[in-house]
């Protein structure tokens, strides 16, 4: 009868201190996240994009740059892909996010080491059923098995969030490709530009020397007067020193391309200029924009991922605040003498199972699961900034196409205008009908009617490769891409037990 109520008394007491226990347990309240991923449909594109071309099949190609037909640009994107060393950098990063995750899977699972000693000491004769005074030595070997079941999920998460973070930098990657091959387009078509730029020059050098030519005999045949001859004079060297400038910022846009190979200056000597015809494609856009956008865009992906993996961290956090259960053992020979190691009576072994659960720890935990969900507020924030950046980019560009092709209907138009008005003032000039006035006003409209359309070709051109990098360069969606529906709800498991 004694031993039942010393048992009932026992386990009464065992479930009073486990409730004392769990009534002191750290707490997770008034601790979540504030912010939520914008939601797509409230950024509306139906009026600024209404009047734009469709075509399901618009978006970019992953090689989207060979859309424009020219073997060097494609030498030159691929050579830049492999030798630039930014894409040495992100791939470093990469490297190290996975094996960050690898670190962190391995925390999960069970670790078994071993070793083997010789330890000598001489214990006080105070003690003397143990050495007596005497110098002793002793050899052991062991093995030792510890497993954190995990319980509550805490190392799972973590290791998830890892998972996620190191998805996020893979597609970091994608979209510093993105950006370098984007750049390298660009740098080519503005060579390009600078090319034609300088062509112009050269054009304009002939005319002002054959309108000095032209001065000349007129003033020796006295129609004309050195005043005049004088000011063509310097109009000609002004022209000579557009030339050379020109000349210089076609070295200066090689050298860039250069710099974006990875490559020194002498690379850039060998770049041979795209043809002048080489100016971009139409203005068309995908249907069902705005969402598939979101899985299009390799930064938008990337925020994505960091807003999973912060959730995730949010759960590992609170795990922290509840109970956990682990195994160790620890087996091996201990003897004085080696003779004696591997007998078995020196054989030794222990199993302990421990449950632990916080109590107290000053606010540390709190602080910890604070700090992860301003973490997850700070993705959903970024993420948030990402999504309304890449929609008002492709908007912006959308835009800009559509405004320069209008100007270079225009520009075109008011060039071809000013080179009949030229060709006409000239024979009037030559035939002694036209003054100096009147040619050297309709050279001059010429001349900025031709820089003006090669300019405008040149931007329109970069504009639609900025249109191809605002819709994705042709960065394919994953499978696996998180969803954020339910974003940051993996944070708020086990809400009800922790509490």
């Amino acid at each position: 009868m004694l031993p039942n109520i010393v048992s009932r008394h026992s386990t009464f007491a065992a479930a009073a201190l486990a409730a004392a226990l769990l009534a002191g347990c750290a707490s997770t309240g008034g601790l979540q996240p504030q912010d939520k991923p914008v939601a797509i449909d409230t950024l509306h594109t139906q009026r600024s994009l209404a009047d734009v071309a469709v075509d399901p099949a618009a978006w970019p190609a992953q090689d989207w740059w060979k859309t424009l037909g020219d073997p060097e640009l494609d030498r030159l994107v691929d050579e830049a892909l492999a030798g630039n060393p930014d894409m040495a950098l992100v791939d470093a990063r990469v490297r190290e996010a996975l094996a960050q995750a690898g670190a962190a899977d391995a925390a999960r699972k069970p670790t078994l080491n071993g070793g083997a000693a010789l330890a000598g000491a001489r214990v006080p004769p105070l003690l003397p059923p143990i050495a007596s005074g005497h110098f002793g030595t002793i050899r052991y070997g062991y093995l030792s098995f510890k497993w954190d079941l995990d319980i509550a999920g805490g190392k799972r998460a973590a290791w998830q969030a890892a998972v996620g973070n190191a998805r996020a930098a893979e597609i970091d990657a994608r979209a510093a490709r993105l950006k370098l091959s984007a750049d390298v387009v660009q740098a080519y078509l503005n060579l390009g530009g600078a090319v034609v730029q300088r062509d112009l020059a050269a054009a304009e050098l002939r005319r002002a020397e054959d309108f000095l030519t032209l001065t000349r005999k007129r003033v020796a045949a006295g129609i004309d007067s050195k005043f005049q001859l004088a000011r063509i004079s310097g109009e000609t060297a002004t022209a000579r020193a557009a030339l050379n400038a020109a000349g210089n910022t076609v070295h200066t846009d090689r050298i860039v391309l250069a710099v974006l190979l990875g490559k020194g200056p002498d690379r850039a000597l060998d770049i041979t200029p795209p043809a002048p015809a080489l100016r971009g494609g139409a203005l068309t856009l995908p249907a069902d924009l705005p969402a598939d956008l979101l899985g299009r865009r390799p930064d938008v992906v990337a925020a994505r991922w960091r807003v999973e993996a912060a959730g995730k961290d949010i759960r590992s956090a609170k795990a922290a605040f509840l109970p956990d259960l682990g195994i160790s053992s620890l087996a091996g020979l201990i003897a004085p003498t080696a003779m004696n190691l591997f007998s078995l009576q020196s054989r030794f072994y222990t199993v302990s199972p421990a449950l632990s659960l916080p109590i107290f720890e000053g606010g540390r935990l709190r602080a910890n699961l604070a700090g992860k969900d301003a973490a997850y507020d700070a993705a959903v924030a970024q993420y948030n900034l990402t999504v309304i950046a890449a929609i008002n980019q492709v908007a912006t560009q959308v835009d800009d196409l559509r405004a320069l092709d209008a100007q270079l209907k225009d520009a075109a138009q008011a060039r071809d205008s000013a080179a009949q008005a030229y060709e006409l003032a000239m024979k009037r000039y030559q035939g002694g009908v036209g003054n100096y006035l009147e040619a050297l006003s309709v050279r001059q409209e010429l001349i900025g009617a031709e820089r003006g359309l090669a300019a405008l070709q040149t931007e329109r051109a970069d504009a639609w490769v900025a249109l191809v990098e605002a819709l994705g360069g042709g960065f394919e969606p994953e499978q696996d891409t998180p969803s954020l529906a339910t974003a940051g709800a993996g944070g708020h498991d086990n809400d009800k037990a922790i509490r």
